[in-house]
């Protein structure tokens, strides 16, 4: 039977006395994780967790803050972090190893650095951002298109939070009345369940992405550490390789989380956001009405010419045909002239060769004399066919120039229904050019028709 036993107290008490005397357990810093933190009876209490890159904890001890230090603490780290403290915190704290026979082992803290917890955030923002370059993957969300009007967009936010509201009301109301088409998708804005929710909402975005121009991730401002849930590889990952651009405004002008680096567009606030998409809207709207000035400027020109060759045209019909008729005249009278002379030229000719020929062959048989008178018949009659049908040709041509002469007068005009209108004996071609009680002469087939232009009604006139 053994005589150096302990009881349990004694050997509590062993415990205590060793880590009392033990100076290197006193006043020292340790790089941990905040895990059930709670607050009760002015206490915090939680526990200190080491975890492996696996996520398994190796390392656990129970820790407390007593209330004479939890209120100069957390005004601490919330002067330099803009977050109170809270689990899953990656921390850098100061404090003292403790034992006590009831709760056993604990650490009791009595400071804490903030820019650790600063730094490791930083840290995982940059292995986020390292490994989704070495993947390729960074870049391929801004290399998408950008619509230049931007007017369907589904939006990422919490439901009921201040910056979804006045996101959507600046676009809402927006000054230039433009008419923005949104879906809210909701999803957890802050802690542990924002890349899950907004993972699950851009899965719902896809399942429609022929109804968006862009997907726009907002969330008002707030503390440093609140934005965590935005430094998620996953989260970025989806975001980096989603196929509609995505336009984050998250936090302030101040913050920026990993989502900040690989969407299309970065704005500062959910309604810079707002502005951004009202500005490419207010574009294209000014692209579209400069397009539509050019073309209507060119339908103008392009009318004036053409009336000015219509009217040039006009004018020029007229004198063309008289001109055409009276050279065709001049032809046909040129011609009636030289017929008559040219058959006579030729039939003297004929005589006076005939009369040589007689005169020559006197001593020629009759046969000879008779075949000679027959040639010369002959040859008189093609030379009269000849000139009748000269004639007859010239003839029908006038007939058909006169025709058309007559067809082309003003007469045939008026008779087929227009009419010449005077103002002072000169020609209106233009409403605008009629003074109000100008006397108007209208000129028909059947006569004419005096009016007088209404003084109180533009363009129009009054039979007297």
């Amino acid at each position: 039977m053994q005589t150096d036993r302990l009881t349990l107290s004694q050997f509590q008490q062993l415990v205590t006395n060793a880590i009392n005397k033990e100076f290197g357990l006193k006043n020292v810093w340790v790089q941990a994780e905040f895990s059930d933190l709670r607050v009760a009876g002015g206490h915090c209490y939680m526990e200190l967790v080491e975890k492996d890159a696996s996520g398994t904890t190796r390392a656990k001890i129970r820790a407390m803050i007593w209330s004479g230090t939890l209120a100069a603490l957390r005004r601490k780290f919330f002067d330099a972090t803009g977050r109170d403290i809270a689990s899953g915190m990656k921390v850098l704290v100061r404090g003292s190893a403790s034992h006590h026979s009831i709760y056993g082992l604990s650490f009791t803290i009595s400071d804490i650095d903030p820019t650790y917890t600063l730094g490791d955030m930083e840290r995982v923002r940059r292995e986020i951002l390292e490994r989704l370059t070495h993947e390729g993957v960074i870049g391929r969300n801004r290399q998408l298109p950008l619509s230049p009007a931007l007017q369907r967009i589904a939006v990422i936010s919490a439901e009921g939070a201040a910056g979804y509201g006045d996101f959507i009301n600046q676009l809402a109301y927006n000054p230039d009345g433009f008419a923005i088409y949104t879906m809210l998708f909701p999803a957890v804005m802050q802690g542990e369940r924002t890349a899950p929710t907004v993972m699950a909402a851009l899965d719902r975005v896809e399942m429609t992405r022929d109804m968006w121009d862009a997907v726009a991730i907002v969330r008002g401002g707030g503390s440093t550490t609140d934005l965590n849930g935005f430094d998620n590889y996953e989260l970025a990952r989806r975001v980096a390789l989603f196929p509609i651009p995505v336009i984050v405004g998250i936090g302030h002008e101040r913050d920026r989380t990993v989502l900040d680096e690989i969407a299309c567009v970065r704005c500062k606030t959910p309604t810079a956001v707002a502005a951004f998409i009202i500005d490419s809207m207010r574009g294209a709207w000014e692209d579209l009405t400069d397009h539509m000035n050019r073309i209507i400027a060119y339908g103008n020109n392009a009318l004036r010419g053409e009336h000015l060759w219509l009217t040039n045209l006009s004018q020029k019909i007229p004198a063309l045909a008289r001109n055409f008729i009276l050279q065709e005249k001049m032809k046909l009278a040129g011609l009636s002239q030289s017929v008559p002379s040219l058959v006579q030229g030729r039939v003297m000719r004929q005589r006076l060769a005939l009369g040589e020929y007689a005169s020559r062959l006197g001593s020629n048989v009759a046969g000879r004399i008779a075949a000679a008178r027959g040639s010369l018949d002959r040859a008189a009659l093609r030379v009269e066919n000849s000139a009748a049908a000269i004639t007859r040709n010239e003839t029908q041509r006038l007939r058909r120039l006169d025709d058309m002469l007559r067809l082309l007068s003003p007469d045939n005009t008026l008779r087929r229904g227009y009419s010449i209108t005077r103002v002072d004996g000169h020609a209106v071609t233009d409403p605008a050019g009629v003074p109000p009680g100008s006397v108007i002469e209208t000129t028909l087939a059947g006569g004419k028709i005096v009016s007088v232009s209404r003084p109180d009604i533009d363009n129009k006139s009054e039979n007297i």
